[in-house]
């Protein structure tokens, strides 16, 4: 080993043979501290530069969130007044279809596109995607489709993100990082829980991974978007769980077999919408005339079967779910009522109506598990979105922002039992395989391709049986 003064001779470049052992020391102290500190000052005009830019991004998308939720707002209340303007909605279907048929192609992928430019980044996401999915979005709204509104926030978030890049030119990791940083924004600001929108856009890109390089940023533009957004007067919807039972053995069994159904439901859930997609797709070759057939039959079976809970975002019926029983088939309802809004076309989200379904699920297994209805419908609430989008982590931090952290535990639980038992499939066909729920499917493979290579795998394993 180098003795010590030979070590600081050959740091500090000078001789030491005449140094007392007490200077000896505390030079070697000295200079160790000295190396250790570099790295903190290097992060100084690390952390400056990505607070500002998060602080810059998130501004903006806090504003624009804002603004579609404001739009949002009048657009339900229109329809509320109004009913009659359900039977326009196959109308405003051909006139959103025929306008993304004209000039929206390239954004049509969505929140894809941006799951796919963050992997693989091609090209500039277009300035039209923000204004084409609000306004779309509030149409669906205005005339009864079955819809929600994180899909229109995120990718509003992302484009957004993508001009500030280009703004500041930044370069193509630093976009990576301030994409993810825009879908944290919108998901933030839109539903009012700034943590779970930060983990959400660095959970949502690969199943079983995490980004921490673009922590900071989702968590900056995650915050000021949240805090944006209010300060524009926006206020989010309260829910209330008015006890939550300690943990018990019975409990747990509970949120876990409510997690298996939570998970199954969100896997049906995002194949059924996909395959029908791909059938509509595949019967009707113009774009514009798809969502004309959605939407005749959202209006007919709405107006038929007499249930305007079905249509819009349902907020009003989530918020029942949380106090007292409503009907079992509550959650198949606004299943069926959105597969058919989305698939055919229509604009919007996702997740409020996964919240939907997943809070009148736990509702309606209230009446056979041993938990509370309030809890369960709150579970619901969060696990069929964690088992449909693969975001447990997200997805229980936001259980923990809304309902308060008594419910944390169970709300990990059946969020994770969730996330597992809905396969390999979810409503973002682009998300990546980071580490995959079991062994069987490789890693780095879209969604998107699974299905293929699975039959491919099928088909192999025939031939090879052969004799």
């Amino acid at each position: 080993m180098m003795p010590t003064s030979s070590w600081v001779q050959e740091v500090v470049g000078r001789p030491c043979d005449a140094l007392s052992p007490r200077f000896d020391v505390l030079s070697n102290l000295k200079i160790m501290k000295r190396l250790k500190s570099v790295e903190q000052i290097a992060m100084v005009p690390y952390l400056a530069r990505w607070l500002l830019l998060s602080s810059v991004l998130g501004a903006l998308a806090g504003s624009a969130s804002a603004l579609f939720l404001f739009a949002l707002d009048r657009a339900t209340n229109t329809r509320l007044d109004h009913p009659w303007l359900i039977w326009l909605l196959p109308v405003a279907g051909f006139l959103t279809g025929w306008i993304y048929h004209r000039i929206g192609k390239s954004v049509e992928g969505g929140n894809n596109l941006l799951i796919d430019e963050i992997h693989d980044p091609q090209k500039i996401v277009p300035k039209r995607m923000a204004p084409l999915v609000l306004v779309a979005t509030v149409v669906t709204h205005l005339f009864g489709g079955s819809a929600g509104r994180e899909g229109t926030a995120v990718q509003m978030g992302g484009a957004l993100a993508d001009r500030v890049t280009h703004l500041f030119d930044l370069g193509r990791e630093d976009r990576r990082i301030l994409l993810m940083a825009g879908i944290a924004a919108g998901f933030s600001s839109v539903f009012g829980t700034p943590l779970a929108g930060a983990i959400f856009g660095l959970e949502v890109l690969a199943i079983g991974r995490l980004r921490y390089d673009a922590l900071l940023a989702c968590l900056a533009a995650s915050v000021v978007a949240d805090a944006v957004c209010r300060l524009w007067g926006i206020h989010h919807t309260m829910y209330a769980i008015p006890f939550v039972p300690p943990v018990t053995v019975l409990g747990f069994g509970s949120a876990t077999i409510a997690g298996i159904a939570f998970g199954v439901v969100g896997m049906l859930f995002a194949d059924s919408t996909h395959a029908l997609s791909a059938l509509i797709k595949c019967k009707i070759s113009y774009a514009p005339f798809r969502p004309v057939l959605g939407g005749a039959v959202v209006a007919i079976l709405a107006t038929v079967l007499n249930v305007p809970q079905y249509l819009g975002l349902g907020i009003p019926t989530i918020v029942q779910a949380f106090n007292g029983p409503l009907p079992v088939y509550d959650f198949a309802g606004k299943f069926g009522f959105t597969v058919v809004t989305l698939a055919s076309g229509f604009k919007g989200g996702e997740v409020t109506p996964l919240f939907y379904i997943g809070a009148t699920l736990g509702n309606a297994l209230g009446h056979i598990l041993a938990l509370p209805i309030p809890v369960l419908a709150g579970l619901g609430f969060v696990a069929v979105f964690a088992g449909a989008a693969n975001t447990p982590i997200a997805s229980t931090v936001m259980a923990i922002e809304l309902f308060g952290p008594q419910i944390g535990v169970y709300a990990a639980l059946a969020c994770v039992v969730s996330y597992l038992f809905s396969g390999h499939t979810g409503i973002y066909r682009a998300q990546r395989v980071g580490h995959a729920k079991h062994p069987l499917i490789p890693a780095g493979m879209r969604l998107a391709d699974i299905p293929a290579w699975r039959r491919a795998r099928r088909k192999a394993a025939t031939v090879a049986a052969q004799p």
